[in-house]
């Protein structure tokens, strides 16, 4: 990593090489199997069974600034190129609101017109939310993600906002991905939008059935992917119906390096839909240890045995 995301400063990844291209396995190591055999799900998708048919070839994305001091914003910013929205983290541990707020008004300092969203992976509390999102408000932000870790809280921050005659838009995120009824969060009336990323939902396939299920606005975003995973995000956002915000699918230009030469990041504001192909070359530098790669080996076999038992065997620990 270029810098430290999602409290990492390296990502890894078992990439599958398959007869109609290359898939991503990448949960985060502390996964359970059961969660991350959705991961291996999408990953056989784009390996085996392909993508469905676009119906865009170009795909809008934000340009994402971590948890960074103010100072390091337009740094940050510049290897997006031009874009026209902008997700920033708030809510990391360790950090203040204060952190937050001059983190967000420097991206609005550096970029007068762009769309803002914050993120903050469910790190606040209600209380702390909607404070949050009141100052924050100021800025004129897009939307704010799951601002709060459950369901049942981003419906109370929502609903005090709205009391308030607050506009901010709520986000889900992890109240999506992470639940085991991914449409719980529709039907609490808990957000105005969600958002959908390939790996953590199963597939392509699965995602656009659980936003069409859902009825609601939806933006696809990345799960920290190589290009390849960021090729099925790419996937989805193009066979989606409708695509009313910018994609969360700029995160290669947060990796120090990648494993292709034509590389899945954003010029002018969008990503041109294309297939990508590993190099050997780069895969051979950036290899794992023998420790690691038999680590992943046998996560593989594990995750695998759950969906090769079907439904019950996924959701067993």
């Amino acid at each position: 990593m270029r810098v430290k995301f999602r409290g990492i400063m390296q990502r890894e990844a078992l990439l599958l090489e398959g007869p109609l291209g290359w898939g991503e396995f990448c949960p985060f190591p502390e996964y359970p199997d059961a969660e991350a055999s959705r991961w291996l799900a999408a990953a056989i998708e784009a390996g085996w069974q392909g993508f469905p048919a676009p119906q865009r070839d170009s795909i809008p994305v934000n340009a994402t600034v971590p948890a960074v001091p103010a100072g390091r914003v337009p740094e940050i910013l510049a290897r997006f190129g031009r874009v026209d929205a902008v997700k920033v983290k708030v809510a990391e541990r360790g950090q203040s609101l204060e952190d937050d707020l001059a983190r967000v008004n420097a991206v609005r300092e550096a970029l007068p017109h762009a769309a803002i969203r914050v993120d903050a992976n469910g790190g606040w509390s209600v209380t702390e939310a909607v404070d949050a999102l009141t100052r924050l408000a100021a800025v004129g932000l897009e939307y704010a993600e799951q601002p709060v870790p459950d369901v049942d809280g981003l419906a109370e921050v929502r609903r005090r906002l709205r009391s308030a005659g607050n506009p901010v838009l709520i986000a889900a995120d992890e109240s999506v991905r992470r639940e085991d009824d991914p449409l719980k969060v529709a039907r609490a009336g808990a957000a105005d939008l969600i958002v959908v990323k390939v790996a953590p939902l199963g597939g392509v396939r699965r995602a656009l059935d659980i936003v069409a299920q859902a009825g609601l606005p939806a933006v696809v975003s990345s799960a920290l992917d190589t290009s390849v995973g960021i090729r099925a995000g790419l996937a989805l956002a193009a066979a989606l119906p409708d695509l009313p915000y910018a994609c969360g699918l700029g995160t290669v230009s947060l990796l120090a390096a990648d494993i292709t030469k034509d590389s899945l990041v954003p010029a002018d504001g969008a990503i041109r839909l294309r297939d990508v192909h590993a190099d050997p070359e780069l895969l051979s530098e950036f290899a794992a240890s023998p420790q690691r790669c038999d680590w992943w080996l046998d996560r593989l076999r594990r995750t695998y045995a759950l969906l090769a038992a079907g439904p019950q065997g996924a959701t067993r620990q």
